[in-house]
């Protein structure tokens, strides 16, 4: 067990990172995940790891790209509009199976929008934002801890895999404090060597190379099942949490920070006579469709209400695993306002 110690949730990230096997970074400043970035250059040097600040976005996960190729666990961070750039890059790096981790502290948008946070980009996190067939594997932490927990185990996922890992936060993660345990230092030495990387210890007819272009139409179509029975296999990451589920009417769910302030609402619309509980997804692809089946099976639950920061976008998976058995609403603010468990609670009670 490592030390106990107060700190920001983009710093905490970043160690975390650090301690999990991150020797690569590259990214960009913007608000309100610059404290990654700055981190990682004053880390990188003391564990003997390699930081740039590139001169783009799209420069960074390019540089990812070439890292993790290269057999390096490399991670970027950026928020919103920065993710947007990254996206031909991630695609990219998804074709050519290349493990990875991506950081997004969400803000406020669309458009350059705003530094206050929201929860605007889950469709692209989860749809893939970039081009083709392509999925990631993605996490949606509700604390610093649990942030802390995903990210020093997101890159023995991506190896797992071979795929992207995102960490989709926001701006709240990022910049509250809260007491956190760190992990222990992984002995980076221990990570077993990959077999694909292009190392530079292969040569003539062994040569490895990474590659994310197939002129040849069934060659591509090939790649694309496989990478469909990858994302398949991904079912087996799937993480959810309940709370006061067990006897509840209403069903409320949210992710993320929201989903913080839902549990509280919760707590709130009980005192009211309310019977409602919290569903949260940690894991948002793949999306915990079958816990929402179960509850929707429940004769108990009424109605599932989705919470999001956002004009509605998780609320769509809710309503395709729902699948029609109960009926679905939702609330949402965005432009970087932030619900209180009061007002939750409030618009909760006039969709009863």
């Amino acid at each position: 067990m490592g030390e106990r110690v107060l700190m920001k949730g983009n710093e905490a990230v970043a160690e975390a990172a650090v301690r999990g096997g991150c020797r690569y970074f590259f990214g960009y400043p913007i608000t309100p995940q610059n404290e990654i970035p700055e981190y990682m250059s004053r880390r990188m040097p003391e564990v003997g790891g390699a930081f740039i600040q590139a001169e783009s976005e799209v420069s960074a996960i390019n540089m990812v790209y070439g890292a993790a190729g290269a057999g390096g666990r490399a991670m970027t961070s950026s928020s919103s509009p920065g993710i947007s750039l990254k996206q031909e890059g991630i695609s990219y790096i998804a074709a050519a199976e290349l493990p990875c981790v991506i950081v997004n502290m969400v803000r406020s948008g669309p458009g350059l929008g705003g530094i206050l946070p929201s929860q605007g980009d889950y469709f692209q996190a989860v749809k893939g934002g970039g081009h083709g067939d392509y999925r990631m594997l993605v996490y949606g932490p509700g604390s610093i801890q649990e942030a802390v927990d995903l990210v020093y185990g997101a890159f023995g996922k991506a190896e797992k895999y071979r795929i992207p890992v995102m960490i989709l936060g926001d701006g709240i993660l990022g910049q509250m404090m809260e007491p956190v345990t760190l992990p222990e230092m992984l002995d980076v030495g221990a990570i077993p060597k990959k077999e694909w990387a292009t190392d530079g210890t292969k040569s003539g007819k062994d040569r490895r190379v990474v590659n994310s272009l197939y002129i040849e139409a069934d060659v591509l179509e090939g790649l694309n099942r496989r990478f469909k029975a990858v994302y398949e296999r991904l079912k087996d990451e799937t993480a959810c949490e309940t709370y006061l589920m067990d006897d509840a009417e209403v069903a409320l769910t949210a992710f993320g920070t929201t989903a913080r302030i839902a549990k509280s609402a919760a707590e709130i619309l009980r005192g009211k006579g309310v019977k409602a509980g919290l569903i949260r997804p940690i894991t948002l692809y793949p999306f915990p469709s079958e816990v929402y089946a179960a509850c929707a099976a429940k004769k108990e639950i009424k109605k599932f209400i989705a919470l999001e920061l956002n004009s509605g976008q998780m609320v769509e998976d809710v309503r395709l695993a729902v699948n029609g058995a109960k009926p679905v609403e939702f609330y949402g603010r965005s432009g970087g306002n932030v619900m209180s468990p009061e007002e939750m609670a409030r618009e909760v009670m006039k969709r009863l």
